[in-house]
């Protein structure tokens, strides 16, 4: 069998047609045959994922995947036995060797294992009757719940309740990550301390930034009149004992598996928060759109699997062109923090030097992910996309469906920005004036959803899960495990505790702020 470092010079040795080449009518295809024209190669590299109502189509015709680079990445995907790895994924089986762990999100949504999809159900059956429980007035009047996570804890709960709590909202929700104390305050400030319910999101209930940050807000309840502040506690974790020595009465503790990873968790109790804004129609529903995803990933053929079409897009860039960036711009207000999610997604999970085999990557791994929303991006980062130096694959991510009432000429302004930056990018304009010429060559990816419902969303942060998982299979590397996180709290805390000597740099801060010992 030929190896990766083999393919991954045929890779590199592979003709590189630009995108106009690759869009006109019957280009010869280099080893034989001869590529599809223009409607063929959109029908080769687009398709749709259905859902219980309407759907999002994928397209990645506007990338430089042709028919030979396909060919090569299926044959690496054979090599790095991708489909072994991907039914250990969905059997719960070990996947995640530097902790001897399985990644067991999918089971949260229905996906798996029989009998941990069984355990996960009954632990979102019991979010349920908890959520349904606040919204009937068990725990009294309650208008308003803080949510403190960090990572993977904060980003998923602040992009579900951003994304689809602007219609309708049972309970106001703010969700608080930061240890700066200016965050905790703007929280406290929006909220009736009498009507608050306080979430504490963390997997092993001993994050230093997570737990400070609830000290504080159980002191401000109890500052402001509330008589019980540590009823007023859901503990959202995978270490119950943990929530119950600080405090946290059993019955309103919501666990979920210590198999189920931070940045994964937004399928678990981690998504109290968005049960709670939106109720847990809309949550079941965002888990069934995951669903739906994870059924397409591991049921279809890597030749059809549209999230390996953009995993084998994701690696040609970072891999082969020396991409060292991917932007992603959603053209959805409602999306706005998706970018963020995404970060700590990609970046956390596939940002490794090492391979499963402990030895040293023979390339990039992760690149860095970045983005906005448009069209206010347009104003601030697309002179670089258009005219820079770097070669930057983008990402455009819209729904048909506007989710405003306004008149519908904002939404109409919004889709064609949208299609036409891609359109822009992929064709440029060559002129006289150097300073007006636009190389065009460059390439993104659309996905377009009917709508952005609970359903859609959940379908989106699946896709790009499984794509994340894809990409690392395919460089050899673990998605799952996050050691570089931990260096810099291990420092902390030794500036915490004192007695350690640091670099003359960092000693020389430590002083100016009145933090040496």
């Amino acid at each position: 069998m030929t190896t990766a470092a083999e393919l991954w010079a045929r890779l590199d040795n592979l003709p590189r047609p630009t995108l106009g080449e690759l869009f006109s009518t019957q280009r010869d295809g280099g080893e034989g045959g001869s590529e599809p024209g223009n409607e063929e190669r959109v029908a080769n590299l687009s398709g749709r994922i259905e859902l219980d109502e309407g759907g999002i189509l994928f397209d990645w015709s506007k990338t430089h995947l042709d028919s030979a680079v396909i060919s090569a990445f299926q044959n690496l995907a054979e090599t790095m036995d991708f489909a072994g790895m991907r039914k250990k994924l969905f059997a719960g089986e070990i996947v995640n060797p530097t902790e001897g762990r399985a990644a067991d999100h999918g089971t949260l949504r229905g996906t798996g294992d029989e009998a941990k999809v069984e355990e996960a159900m009954a632990l979102i059956d019991r979010m349920g009757m908890l959520v349904e429980a606040i919204h009937q007035g068990a725990l009294g009047e309650i208008e308003h719940l803080i949510h403190i996570g960090i990572g993977g804890s904060a980003l998923g709960p602040a992009l579900g309740v951003d994304a689809l709590s602007r219609d309708l909202s049972y309970c106001d929700v703010h969700v608080v990550s930061n240890i700066d104390g200016v965050a905790l305050e703007e929280a406290f400030a929006r909220c009736d301390p009498a009507k608050t319910l306080i979430a504490v999101a963390s997997k092993t209930f001993t994050t230093i930034e997570t737990m400070t940050n609830a000290e504080s807000a159980l002191k401000w309840l109890g500052d402001n009149g509330v008589s019980d502040p540590g009823g007023r506690v859901i503990a959202l974790t995978a270490n119950p004992e943990g929530a119950v020595e600080w405090g946290v009465d059993e019955t309103r503790i919501l666990p979920f598996q210590e198999s189920v990873g931070g940045r994964y968790s937004i399928w678990s109790s981690i998504g109290f928060p968005i049960a709670m804004a939106v109720g847990m129609d809309d949550f079941r529903a965002f888990l069934a759109g995951a669903k739906a995803v994870d059924a397409h990933f591991r049921d279809a053929d890597i030749a059809d699997n549209l999230v390996m079409r953009a995993a084998f897009a994701d690696l040609y860039y970072a891999r082969v062109r020396g991409c060292q960036t991917r932007a992603v711009f959603a053209y959805d207000e409602r999306l706005g923090l998706f970018p963020d999610y995404l970060q700590q997604l990609e970046m956390e999970s596939n940002g490794k030097r090492v391979t499963v085999d402990m030895q040293p990557v023979d390339g990039p791994t992760a690149p860095i992910t970045w983005g906005g929303v448009g069209t206010d991006a347009q104003h601030a980062v697309f002179q670089l996309l258009h005219q820079g130096t770097h070669l930057v694959p983008v990402d455009f991510i819209a729904s048909i469906a506007p989710g405003d009432d306004l008149d519908p000429a904002h939404h109409r302004i919004l889709l064609m920005n949208c299609f036409a930056q891609g359109a822009a990018l992929m064709a440029g304009k060559k002129g006289d004036d150097p300073a007006r010429n636009y190389p065009g060559d460059r390439p993104s990816a659309t996905i377009l959803c009917d709508d952005l419902d609970a359903a859609t969303l959940g379908a989106l942060i699946a896709f790009h899960e499984h794509r994340t998982f894809a990409n690392a299979v395919l460089l050899g590397i673990n998605p799952f495990d996050q050691f570089g996180v931990e260096l810099g709290k291990q420092m902390a805390k030794a500036i915490e505790q004192g007695g350690e000597r640091f670099d003359a740099s960092t000693e020389a801060l430590l002083q100016a702020a009145g933090l040496s010992q």
